[in-house]
């Protein structure tokens, strides 16, 4: 069976960095990208299984990004919004696009691990 592919877009290298290896050590395919026009891209050019989108990026943000997959789509695809905003209008704004969980940074790796898993249904490790 092969391992689920989950795209990660940052425009911070460390976390990208970070969230990729503990999306491995997880046993998940990881593909990363810096911006929202390069999530989409991926996105409409080979679907994955999940994305931790981050909210705020250049070019199109992750609220942007969600908004097309949300309008896009045939199949649900999982999305976790992973922002440094925090305050209860913002988490609100990440749900009522469609968000399927959202994590606030700073955020604990293994935390977000359960929460990739919680959003694909995988048992959790």
């Amino acid at each position: 069976m092969p391992r689920p592919r989950v795209l990660v877009a940052d425009d911070d290298a460390d976390i990208r960095d970070l969230v990729e290896f503990k999306l491995q050590q997880a046993g998940y395919d990881v593909v990363c990208v810096g911006d929202g026009l390069e999530a989409w891209d991926v996105f409409v050019s080979d679907p994955p299984h999940a994305m931790v989108l981050d909210v705020m990026m250049p070019g199109l943000s992750g609220i942007d990004v969600l908004l097309k997959i949300r309008e896009h789509q045939q199949v649900h695809v999982p999305v976790l919004m992973l922002s440094a905003r925090a305050r209860d209008v913002d988490v609100d704004a990440g749900f009522a696009v469609g968000a399927d969980d959202y994590v606030v940074k700073p955020f604990s790796p293994r935390e977000l691990v359960h929460r990739v898993n919680g959003i694909l249904g995988r048992p959790r490790r």
